[in-house]
């Protein structure tokens, strides 16, 4: 058991944020066409549902991550669950933008609870070495959502109509309910098991670590608060709008549907991959190389020519799976887990903000347009700036507590 334990807990969190973020962000966009010819709502005032989503994430995040510090995650993703289960039963009774907007509120509170801060933490506690292959095994987890989720809400939408399609999905958070309460475990403390890379070297990581006062004095916590929002506001902006510019530009709904499943696919093997990586070259080399890779697929879509889509999807897929992976194991590695809770959670007040508007302001620029020209351009510029910031990632002395010191 001490063997396989924490790469379970590894695999039990890339599930957990295969369904959080797949139902939540990333399997949603297949129905915007169903929802706009029913409704006739225009892009921008659809899209401010995601808006909405980010923005209650990045107001309670900060809250949510005291109570992953003090609770553990285990409990709080079972709260999660249950949020999830009854915003989809809401959503597939849904009558109007207000409606909309109230479910996406509740998806907010369900990515903090179930989703990506819960998860790095969780695996965190049970890895000390390996920790970046750990933390990409479970990070694939928020691709194979992506990859899954619209291949399945398409197919349902075809079969039962879009509402139905979404109630049918209301068996994945409590198939995850019970899983979390029969299988997770916040720490290898809880079964008597001691986390990969030794108990002692554990013990000094959980003691070791700035506070969270101390981290945000420092330029590497605001270089990658700045990266996060940077890149969040390119990426979300992209898959959530890749579907409705390819049935734009006539591809088939199946079609779009396969290139948004390319896409995660291919951030997929970015996340294991580059984790494994991080293991064994300079992480700051590896997390540049990262937003290179996703530039170049932004550049490909800011062409606006159809043959370079898939070009576009697969290169902007790669790259965004290694910078999704290296934020967070640089945030774990500067920091320590003394805070990680009330650190990751202030962080994804930024990259909340930043996908939240990457997602909505693309919308509105097209009502205003009629083109994805303008907003595919300014992702080139939101790239750039994340890579003139990982010049600021610098490492932060940690000075250890004595408790950690009497271990030697």
């Amino acid at each position: 058991m001490q063997r396989y334990f924490p790469w379970l807990m590894a695999v039990m969190a890339g599930l957990c944020l295969m369904v959080s973020n797949g139902m939540t962000i990333t399997g949603l966009p297949v129905f915007d066409e169903s929802l706009l010819n029913e409704f006739g709502w225009d892009r921008g005032g659809l899209k401010f549902r995601d808006m909405v989503t980010f923005m209650v994430t990045g107001a309670i995040a900060p809250f949510v991550g005291i109570l992953i510090d003090r609770y553990g995650v285990r409990a709080c993703m079972m709260v999660g669950w249950v949020i999830l289960t009854v915003a989809y039963y809401f959503y597939g009774h849904l009558e109007s933008l207000a409606g909309l907007y109230g479910i996406h509120s509740m998806l907010g509170v369900v990515l903090v609870l179930c989703g990506l801060n819960a998860g790095v933490i969780l695996v965190s506690h049970w890895f000390v070495e390996k920790r970046g292959t750990a933390i990409g095994i479970a990070l694939v987890g928020t691709s194979l959502g992506g990859a899954i989720l619209p291949q399945y809400g398409t197919m349902m939408i075809e079969k039962l109509g879009w509402r139905d399609a979404l109630h049918s999905e209301m068996i994945f958070p409590v198939i995850m309910l019970i899983l979390t309460f029969f299988v997770i475990r916040n720490k290898p403390e809880d079964k008597g098991l001691e986390p990969v890379g030794g108990s002692e070297q554990q013990a000094a990581q959980e003691v070791a670590g700035l506070d969270y006062t101390a981290a945000l004095k420092t330029s590497t916590f605001w270089a990658l608060a700045i990266i996060a929002m940077s890149t969040f506001y390119t990426v979300l902006g992209v898959q959530a709008h890749l579907f409705l510019y390819m049935r734009d530009l006539e591809f088939t709904p199946s079609v779009a549907t396969n290139a948004i499943s390319l896409f995660f696919l291919c951030a997929l093997a970015g996340k294991f991959v580059f984790g494994l990586l991080a293991d064994y070259l300079d992480k700051k080399k590896v997390f540049f190389g990262n937003i290179l890779v996703m530039g170049a697929g932004a550049v490909c879509l800011a062409t606006m020519q159809k043959e370079l889509i898939w070009v576009a999807v697969t290169s902007f897929g790669l790259g965004w799976g290694g910078v999704y992976t290296m934020l967070q194991l640089s945030a774990i590695d500067s920091f320590g887990l003394k805070a990680a809770g009330k650190i990751l959670g202030t962080i994804t007040v930024m990259d909340a903000l930043g996908g939240g508007l990457g997602i909505w302001l693309t919308g509105v620029m097209y009502t205003s347009t009629g083109s994805y020209d303008l907003p595919f351009k300014i992702f080139i510029a939101f790239i750039v700036l994340a890579m003139l910031c990982i010049s600021r990632i610098k490492p932060v002395q940690v000075v250890q507590a004595p408790t950690a010191l009497s271990l030697d």
